[in-house]
């Protein structure tokens, strides 16, 4: 509902001031967690409780500081009016007065403001190759076997984690890997012992830190050869560096980062008194199962043994059933063996009705009828032939030429091998061959004479 200037506030929508200081407060400081302020003391005061209250100015405007025992006993310098100063400072309100101010956590001389932004510098070029991405973060061991620690082995990092962990856990093992921690050369050494670390491959998991100071006391951890070994390092490291408001690029690029060194050893032990109190909760669980088990054994026991029967019992079942099984065994095989005989019959009388022996006698009869008949029919076949070959022998002899020469002819050759049979054929003075039934003659032609014809077959003449 809108409310005009004539129209009274509702005390519903009223603010004490008290109320409306708590909230102011509450929005600055959740708006500006952290800030960095450049500028000049003015009015530095320190009273005997250890506090020190002044303002910072430049030119056109001023701002009340505070900054608490706690913090101001860390300051390594001496700040005077006049003095140029880089403050770290959360802003807030002092309620009581309504006063804006900020809660100074660090001061350095305003040269530092370079360090600044050199850190801001090379924190975005690691930021832009990946070194800060979440997907490089290795996962640190739930119960690590061998804690390894980089700091300086007389620095108070060292005694807060092994107070720690002699508290939570002592059974774990410590690997120191001593190394300055501030000074030109401690960046060096804490790269060299990182990379020592990661060859010797004993711990499980680094802490890399150191207890608070200045920026320019923590800047080794701020520099970028640090930043890369830690980035190289097969070991999971933790940063854990100064106190939980300050922050360096090693805490950017380690695989988790610890406010304090005494809570990377919070991190990485477990509590002693949880594990015990787990392992209890588990016997009883183990114990609690066991009787169960054992329970359910017993009534399973109980229910075989009812179950089970006497075993003279079961044996004299056995070879009862044996028996039986012996006397059906016998019968089977008897009738088997009659059905076999039978079998064996009935196949020996069709063998003994097919035997060749039966069938030989006959065939052999039958064999020697034939062998008579044919030799009666191969004598009867000769004796034909025999006539016909006598007959044909007659009938040949009588056109024989040998038959002819018997009857005192002969087969005059010349000595051309021809038959001469006409008398033009030879001349007077040629030797011709006479063949005669029984030899031969060679004569020679003394005179050739014509004869007629039938005169050729006539009573044979002698020639010269």
């Amino acid at each position: 509902m809108a409310l005009t200037l004539d129209e009274p506030v509702p005390r519903s929508h009223a603010l004490t001031v008290s109320e409306l200081t708590r909230q102011v407060r509450h929005l600055l400081e959740v708006s500006f967690l952290q800030v960095y302020v450049e500028g000049e003391i003015s009015g530095l005061s320190r009273p005997s409780s250890g506090h020190w209250y002044f303002s910072i100015k430049d030119a056109k405007a001023q701002i009340r500081c505070a900054m608490f025992r706690s913090r101001s006993q860390l300051v390594r310098i001496q700040p005077k009016d006049g003095d140029q100063v880089m403050l770290r400072a959360k802003v807030s309100l002092y309620e009581a007065r309504g006063d804006f101010q900020l809660i100074v956590e660090a001061i350095e001389p305003a040269g530092l403001g370079e360090l600044q932004r050199a850190i801001e510098a090379l924190k975005h070029k690691l930021k832009d190759e990946g070194l800060f991405n979440d997907e490089h973060k290795q996962a640190l061991p739930v119960l690590p076997g061998r804690i390894g620690v980089v700091t300086s082995p007389t620095g108070a990092a060292i005694h807060d984690i092994l107070s720690v962990l002699g508290r939570r856990f002592p059974g774990i093992p410590v690997t120191l890997y001593p190394t300055a921690v501030q000074g030109r050369q401690a960046a060096g050494e804490i790269a060299a012992a990182i990379e020592l670390a990661n060859r010797h491959q004993r711990c499980d998991v680094l802490i890399v830190g150191r207890g608070g100071g200045s920026l320019e006391d923590l800047w080794p951890f701020n520099e970028e050869r640090v930043a890369r070994a830690i980035f190289a390092s097969r070991i999971p490291t933790v940063s854990a560096v100064g106190h939980e408001v300050d922050f360096t690029i090693a805490d950017f690029v380690a695989d988790w980062r610890a406010p304090t060194p005494s809570a990377a050893a919070e991190k990485l032990s477990p509590n002693r008194q949880d594990w015990l109190d787990q392992l209890t909760r588990l016997e009883e669980r183990l114990i609690l199962a066991a009787r169960r088990r054992l329970t359910g054994l017993r009534e399973c026991l109980g229910q075989l043994r009812q179950r089970l029967r006497d075993p003279r019992r079961q044996l004299e079942d056995s070879a009862q059933r044996l028996d039986d099984l012996d006397r059906r065994l016998t019968i089977a095989l008897n009738q088997q063996l009659r059905r076999k005989d039978q079998r064996f019959c009935e196949i020996r009388g069709r063998l003994i009705a097919q035997s060749p022996q039966r069938r030989i006698a006959p065939a052999r009869e039958k064999a020697r009828s034939v062998a008579h008949r044919l030799e009666r029919a191969m004598s009867q076949r000769l004796e034909r032939a025999e006539q016909r070959l006598r007959h044909a022998a007659s009938s040949l002899d009588l056109i024989s030429p040998l038959a002819t020469l018997g009857r005192g002819y002969a087969i005059v050759g010349s000595d051309k091998d021809t038959i001469v049979r006409r008398a033009d054929q030879v001349q007077a003075g040629d030797r011709v061959t006479a063949q005669l039934a029984n030899g031969r003659l060679y004569c020679r032609v003394e005179k050739t004479e014509a004869e007629q014809p039938e005169l050729a077959f006539g009573t044979p003449r002698d020639s010269a």
